[in-house]
């Protein structure tokens, strides 16, 4: 898969401004799946699923269902869902805050959307 100098740190297990990050424990502890785009189904097993890159516990294992804690920095917020292909239940993270999933989703989860719309921020809007 090809990639721009833009995504080139994406997948690299270190939380980078521009990326979504998921922890496999709470309060952002343990290794850690960072993205730059929505993902619309993460793969249930090894080797076919997008896994915990950094160091920590859970470092290895899918990103499905084994994500407690986010920590938003993509500059819009982004929309995690309990099944695939963004749906079911969901919880939107604004970005800049860093989270604990709602208990019905923590360990629950299949997929994420990145908002691509921009806010306006202090009367800036984007054009």
């Amino acid at each position: 898969m090809p990639t721009s100098a833009a995504s080139a740190a994406e997948r690299d297990g270190v939380c980078d401004e521009g990326e979504v990050c998921f922890y496999y424990n709470s309060n952002g502890e343990g290794s850690v799946s960072d993205f730059s785009s929505s993902v619309p189904n993460y793969g249930g097993s090894q080797p076919n699923c997008y896994e915990f890159k950094g160091d920590g516990n859970g470092r290895g294992e899918c990103v499905k269902n084994n994500v407690a804690s986010v920590w938003n920095r993509t500059g819009q917020s982004v929309t995690i869902y309990y099944n695939s292909n963004y749906s079911g239940p969901s919880q939107t993270i604004p970005d800049g805050e860093p989270v604990n999933l709602r208990p019905d989703l923590k360990n629950e989860n299949a997929s994420h959307k990145i908002d691509n719309v921009k806010l306006c921020v202090n009367g800036n809007c984007p054009l």
